[in-house]
């Protein structure tokens, strides 16, 4: 995997500058400084928390969830049963 903040997609890649450059989640509109990680398309960027919000809503859409979901959400989350 890669330490890269900031991946993107949809472009060519670049060459790697010095000095990185903010980007900003277009759905939180906080800076990859201060999110664990950024997916940058045509136009557009998410951040790695936003991603997940936005697949457990995907998720949970349907109503009840399912098992495995739960198992999933509970991966992405972090969540650790004892």
């Amino acid at each position: 995997m890669s330490d890269k903040k900031v991946v993107s997609f949809g472009k060519k890649h670049q060459k790697p500058t010095e000095k990185a450059e903010l980007e900003y989640c277009s759905f939180c509109k906080r800076p990859n400084t201060q999110v664990p990680k950024m997916v940058k398309g045509p136009g557009v960027n998410i951040c790695s928390e936003c991603t997940l919000i936005a697949v457990q809503y995907l998720i949970l859409q349907d109503g009840l969830m399912s098992a495995e979901a739960q198992k999933i959400l509970d991966l992405l989350w972090g969540v650790s049963k004892k």
